[in-house]
């Protein structure tokens, strides 16, 4: 039986989502998946169950079981130096201080690393190495992550921090990363429609759906490429992702010829660090995974350039989905998918989430548009872009803001927020708040 199509459907029209593709877990097991909808908006090609979609952050989970298949066999240790085992790089000081970084801080978003995230890189663009992406040098576009709060504190999202536990395991292990990741998770699992490929080949790229904003417009080349493997860099499909749920969740319970010991599964799925605000309705982080305060619903969102798309696991009762999209605004679809299913199956621990909000009218985000002055110095242009902000900082390249709220907006590549508060447009960071005055 699968509940989920019309209300999928309605969502994709009204959100104006060009494809949509889920798979549904029961009691351990995928009971229903689905598509609709075509891989590139005007075009009649369909989204079908081998159709490959970015998974984006969720792959940084995935990733994080394969790291702790190396603990297992006692490769590595969790609470341990990285510095002591990375050889092609080394995590920096900061200003003299040469902090201790492990593989459990990586893993948990608690390492007080730097780089958010990830713009990813036209197809066409030259690519950086892995080293090259951690020290910041050309043709990487990010900085380089680097230790900017005392490790274990508190949670400070990075996908940098990701990227520091891929050269980790390849520096191990000898093996190119892709390769680990197909031999430790992606085969043991059956994801056979998934891989670690940035470019995928041709015979993968005819299955690939095209990337959309938040407008309905195609991504320029399709998708971005995001040689940040661990972080970003996974393609794959709804019912191969329902399948590394159900592989953690057997884990957990101790099943025979699980991937991972029950010792290791239960501190995968232990929280290490609160998140704040919540994503997707998870409150927590493990080793990877994003958790509710109990640690009972694991799983993660994933959002690249053009694609959006989340997973959610019960670790007790077996249930679960995953629903992918290649559209910016995809996110509200699949969590509306999820509360769908909640009520459908007697999902008891699931509560839907504070994203399902209506966004901000067009009339708030066009009052919210002009040009702004922080302090003395700095300048911001803000524009309406689709249900939130497209934000220009004097000096630098456009930042999308996301809406979190009706009145809250947070930037897709670094920390900073903004804010409706009083009729006043607060910018926020790291703790810091200033008042956006109007030019």
């Amino acid at each position: 039986m699968d509940v989920l199509r019309d209300g999928i459907e309605a969502d994709r029209e009204e959100l104006g989502v060009p494809g949509v593709s889920w798979a549904v877990i029961e009691n351990g097991e995928i009971t229903s998946t689905g598509t609709v909808g075509v891989l590139e908006t005007g075009k009649p090609a369909a989204v079908e169950p081998g159709t490959l979609f970015q998974a984006a952050s969720i792959s940084k989970p995935v990733a994080a079981l394969a790291m702790l298949r190396l603990v297992d066999r006692g490769l590595l240790e969790l609470d341990e130096n990285v510095n002591d085992r990375l050889k092609s790089w080394q995590v920096p000081s900061t200003r003299g201080w040469q902090p201790v970084v492990t593989l459990r801080q990586l893993a948990s978003h608690s390492a007080g690393l730097t780089t958010p995230g990830f713009p990813g890189y036209h197809r066409d663009a030259p690519l950086p190495t892995t080293v090259e992406i951690l020290t910041g040098t050309e043709p990487s576009n990010t900085a380089g992550p680097r230790v900017e709060r005392i490790p274990g504190v508190q949670f400070a999202y990075s996908g940098g921090g990701t990227t520091v536990m891929q050269q980790l395991l390849e520096d191990v292990t000898g093996t190119p990363f892709p390769d680990l990741m197909r031999e430790l998770v992606l085969e043991p699992l059956g994801m056979s429609d998934s891989a670690y490929a940035q470019p995928l080949p041709s015979e993968l790229a005819g299955r690939a759906a095209t990337g959309h904003g938040e407008a309905g417009d195609p991504v320029d080349g399709g998708w971005h490429l995001y040689p940040e493997l661990a972080a970003a860099g996974l393609w794959t499909t709804p019912t191969d992702l329902a399948r590394f749920g159900i592989g953690v969740q057997q884990s957990y319970a101790g099943a025979h010829g699980a991937l991972l010991s029950p010792e290791l599964a239960r501190q995968m799925l232990t929280p290490v660090i609160q998140i704040d605000p919540p994503i997707a309705g998870l409150t927590h982080v493990g080793i990877g995974p994003f958790l509710s305060a109990s640690g009972q619903l694991f799983g993660h969102s994933g959002g690249n350039l053009g694609f959006r798309c989340n997973l959610l696991v019960d670790r007790t009762t077996g249930y679960g989905a995953a629903v992918m999209t290649n559209s910016d605004a995809g996110n509200r679809l699949s969590l509306r998918a999820f509360a769908t299913a909640a009520s459908a199956y007697g999902w008891e621990n699931y509560r839907p989430t504070a994203e399902l909000f209506e966004p901000p009218s067009a009339e708030v985000l066009a009052e919210l548009a002009g040009d702004y002055r922080l302090g003395d110095r700095t300048r911001l242009a803000v524009q309406p872009w689709g249900s939130g902000l497209l934000v220009t900082f004097a000096g630098q390249p456009p930042l999308r803001f996301i809406a979190l709220s009706p009145t809250r907006f947070m930037a897709s590549s670094t920390q900073a927020q903004l804010e409706l508060r009083d009729g006043r447009l607060v910018f926020e960071q790291a703790g810091f708040e200033l008042d956006c005055v109007r030019e």
